[in-house]
């Protein structure tokens, strides 16, 4: 037995972070039989229900700053976004109603948005040249707007929010874009089954409890996030409070009750005609532990390693998501969606 073997077996059990044994990929349970394709189109065939009330999630909160506008584009529409001077959302067309300069191009000075084109200044209310503001809102983790022309669905006054931690938390987003459609990047997550196969980087020790049922509609994971040699582990569960999310919350183990929402934003075509997504992820992180308290302190330090490996994930997952997508243009007519 190898010195590493040994301290595996001595480590205690009842310690958050657990040494992982050296086990070979290839060697691996194979789960192709568990990831039956009619349970994860039954899932999302569900999850695709669930309205929307057209709202869509653009950027993180932290983006849209008091100083510059940021430019976001969403179902094919441009759009702009900014603070006024009470640093409240402000979201609209990104097309300056006078001759159609780019109003993220734009200056933020005190509150109003000035074009650089001929200086008109809007203030995120209506003006007389026909601009008027979208609906928006910010979480304060992320932001979003109502596009009822995009979305076709009966609106709702705010967006379907998921639970989140409250207290003291730690919050990373990440941004990732793709070829795909938005029912691509939650089919993905609706398979837990690939975590460790395809990131054994991050997972190990990963198996299904539950599936998904019209009475009980989440999928119930256990599952040791990696850090190197060592391993935390928990169980998670997975649910999609509309058709555009998916959230995977902790539910046992360290760090319960921290969520990792995962929301799938249409771009529109590109310039091959071909649907671009951003998949726009959501890391809020809670403990108990003492030593969280401290590691709030030094988040600027902390978060970029949040995005970092949240971003690391989905430059694999985003593969998973174009090839199910190229599949199924491939099998299906042009414009159809086929989800």
């Amino acid at each position: 037995m190898s010195v590493g073997d040994r301290i595996v077996r001595r480590w205690p059990k009842d310690w958050p972070l657990q040494l992982i044994p050296r086990d070979l990929w290839a060697k691996q349970r194979p789960t192709y039989g568990q990831a039956q394709p009619a349970i994860i189109n039954a899932a999302l065939d569900r999850s695709q229900r669930r309205p929307t009330g057209n709202w869509y999630v653009f950027a993180a909160s932290r983006d849209v700053r008091s100083r510059r506008p940021l430019g976001a584009r969403v179902a094919g529409i441009e759009l702009v976004a900014w603070r006024d001077r009470l640093g409240q959302l402000r979201v609209g067309p990104g097309a300056c109603p006078h001759l159609g300069a780019d109003l993220a191009t734009g200056i933020v000075s005190d509150g109003v948005l000035l074009c650089r084109w001929h200086g008109l200044a809007l203030d995120g209310q209506k003006c007389k040249l026909g601009w008027a503001p979208l609906p928006s809102y910010d979480d304060g983790v992320l932001a979003w707007v109502r596009l009822d022309s995009a979305g076709l669905e009966v609106p709702l006054d705010t967006p379907v929010l998921p639970d989140r931690p409250t207290g003291d938390t730690l919050a990373a987003v990440t941004r990732v874009e793709g070829v795909c459609e938005p029912c691509d990047v939650i089919a993905n997550r609706l398979d837990p089954w690939h975590g460790s196969w395809f990131h054994p980087y991050s997972f190990t020790r990963l198996e299904v409890l539950t599936t998904p049922t019209d009475d009980d509609d989440r999928f119930v994971v256990s599952v040791t996030f990696r850090l190197g040699r060592l391993g935390v582990p928990t169980i998670a569960e997975f649910t999609c409070p509309e058709s555009r999310t998916i959230v995977m919350r902790i539910v046992e183990g360290e760090g319960a009750g921290s969520v990792v929402e995962t929301h799938a934003t249409p771009l529109g075509p590109g310039p091959d005609g071909r649907p671009r997504v951003a998949v726009i992820e959501a890391v809020v992180a809670q403990s108990p532990r003492p030593g969280f308290t401290k590691a709030l302190n030094v988040a600027p330090l902390i978060t970029p390693l949040m995005r970092h490996a949240a971003h690391r994930l989905w430059r694999d997952d985003m593969d998973y998501a174009e090839r199910r997508y190229a599949l199924r243009a491939g099998a299906n007519p042009p414009g159809s969606r086929g989800c």
